[in-house]
């Protein structure tokens, strides 16, 4: 077998030899066994998958939480000749969804969000095609992001089981031994094989900046950027913040190019942004979480942390935006001793309050009293004036428990009290386990030790030896960083001119839900 992968490797893909980790799991998913696959960001997972579509007699179904992910890869497999590869989102046109529902055997890879998983067209047209490996891209997403973000993570286990319980393969950047357990477990995989490799990468250093304020943490970034205007991700967690430094950037550095993106913005405004700097025609993008799993761009030499993520799985996923070409890179943190504000408001953001617990079910009694069906999520978010992420974790625990059935309300006041209790204990242990989380981090960012070591002794035993420099405390300083040059493409005057050039086959692809906070 081994000699097919790597005569297969070189036929579709040019290469001579696997990356660590990737023949080892391609190996186990062709012989039909679950695999957790847990390899550092950049590091190639998607062949994990790609690869095997080519090989195996039915289909490769992928599940992956960002449209522009998915587009992206898609873009990638056609270009290099692969045409069997789709993915289903709800930005196709009507006619174009109904001819890929119509022929999606003549598909090889396949991909899905998990929400659109939950819809019965689909499922049914997938259930009367052979489907080989089940794949979740990003499969962190099920811990950190199922129980609230996106519950219908937590709902896979049934679609593989509607599936006939094809080959799962589950893919991670970043999982402790907890979380990859809470995987498993919520696959119900019990024989799942684990194959986890070191999460970090040599070739990242890791700054740390100690700052009074904000406004130290601009004077800082303005006088870094102007010495090293190398592609850079800035990330805030607040979109006001994006485009208030993304101002002070443009009027300080005139001649660094600098764009924000966030979820707040018009889809073709974050695809333009998106492509822009993909192809070397923006320097800097000052961006919130939205802006993330879905770029690969090589030669990203900057990535800074305005704000606190609220955890270090968020940190790692998204410092690992630098540096995929193997140069020098880095991770530059500017933290300020009050910066833990923001992600404690984020995290109690994210779950519903006792009160609001109690306007929601008042909500509920009066439909149900008056014989009325819950309405559409938008109109729900609009009564009852709910987040929507809060929201899709109360109606997750409402079906869950039997409260809430196809729009249906089943009021019964001494079962829902319980049920209620039971949701709050819920809510309880999620807010304990992301306070840890945000300690975790707080810990990290305010020790002395190395910081390479003591950010990845929570995944892992050992380091590797950097390939340049380690981190702020053991070696690195701005002083002596010398980045790569990248020359400077010139973006096109006229935006509609840009936009039009990056129109996909006369449809526009975008973030299906942009991430958390964004």
């Amino acid at each position: 077998m081994t000699r097919d992968l790597e005569y297969a490797l070189q036929q579709y893909y040019g290469h001579a030899a696997f990356r660590e980790g990737q023949k080892e799991i391609i190996e186990d998913v062709l012989a039909g066994k679950d695999v957790l696959g847990i390899l550092p960001t950049g590091s190639g997972k998607s062949l994990c998958y790609q690869l095997p579509a080519r090989m195996v007699d039915g289909a490769v179904l992928v599940v992956s939480p960002l449209i522009s992910l998915m587009i992206d890869q898609e873009k990638q497999l056609v270009a290099t000749g692969f045409k069997q590869v789709i993915a289903i989102t709800s930005f196709l046109s009507k006619s174009t969804k109904e001819r890929v529902m119509h022929q999606l055997e003549q598909y090889k890879l396949i991909y899905v969000s998990p929400e659109m998983l939950q819809t019965k067209q689909l499922i049914d047209k997938l259930r009367s095609i052979p489907i080989s490996v089940f794949v979740v891209d990003e499969a962190h997403c099920i811990s950190q992001w199922g129980h609230e973000f996106r519950p219908d993570y937590l709902k896979l286990h049934q679609v593989v089981e509607t599936l006939n319980y094809p080959t799962v393969l589950a893919l991670s950047a970043t999982a402790t031994p907890d979380v990859q357990q809470d995987i498993i477990e919520q696959l119900k995989c019990e024989r799942m094989v684990r194959h986890v490799y070191p999460m970090d990468r040599e070739n990242i250093a890791l700054s740390i900046e100690k700052v009074k304020n904000n406004q130290e943490k601009l004077h800082f970034l303005i006088d870094t950027l102007n010495k090293f205007p190398g592609p850079t991700m800035i990330y805030f967690s607040s979109r006001m913040w994006a485009e208030k430094v993304t101002d002070e950037l443009c009027k300080h550095l005139p001649n660094l190019r600098t764009a924000y993106y966030h979820g707040g913005m018009e889809q073709a405004d974050r695809l333009l942004i998106q492509q822009q700097f993909m192809n070397n025609q923006l320097d800097v993008v000052c961006c919130t979480s939205a802006f993330g799993m879905g770029i690969n761009k090589k030669n990203i030499r900057l990535v800074v942390h305005f704000h606190l993520p609220t955890q270090i799985e968020s940190y790692i996923q998204e410092i690992g935006r630098a540096g995929r070409d193997g140069k020098q890179s880095v991770s530059l943190l500017l933290f300020a001793p009050h910066d833990v504000s923001i992600p404690k408001r984020l995290i109690e953001s994210e779950l519903p309050s006792p009160m609001m617990i109690n306007i929601v079910l008042q909500f509920l009694k009066e439909r149900a009293n008056t014989n009325q069906m819950l309405p559409d999520d938008k109109e729900v978010l609009e009564i009852l004036q709910i987040n929507e992420i809060q929201w899709r974790f109360l109606s997750y625990h409402f079906e869950k428990h039997g409260m809430i059935i196809e729009s249906r309300i089943l009021y019964n006041e001494n079962i829902w009290m319980n049920r209620i209790t039971s949701i709050q204990k819920v809510i309880k242990v999620r807010s304990e386990y992301k306070e840890q989380k945000l300690q975790e981090l707080l810990q990290w960012a305010e020790g002395s030790a190395c910081r390479r070591t003591s950010l990845f002794s929570f995944f892992q035993q050992t380091v590797k030896k950097p390939t340049g420099f380690c981190c702020d405390v053991c070696d690195f300083t701005f002083k002596t960083w010398e980045p790569s040059v990248v020359e400077q493409q010139h973006t096109k005057s006229d935006w509609r001119s840009a936009f039009k050039d990056l129109m996909l086959q006369g449809e526009i692809h975008v973030n299906e839900k942009p991430s958390r906070n964004s």
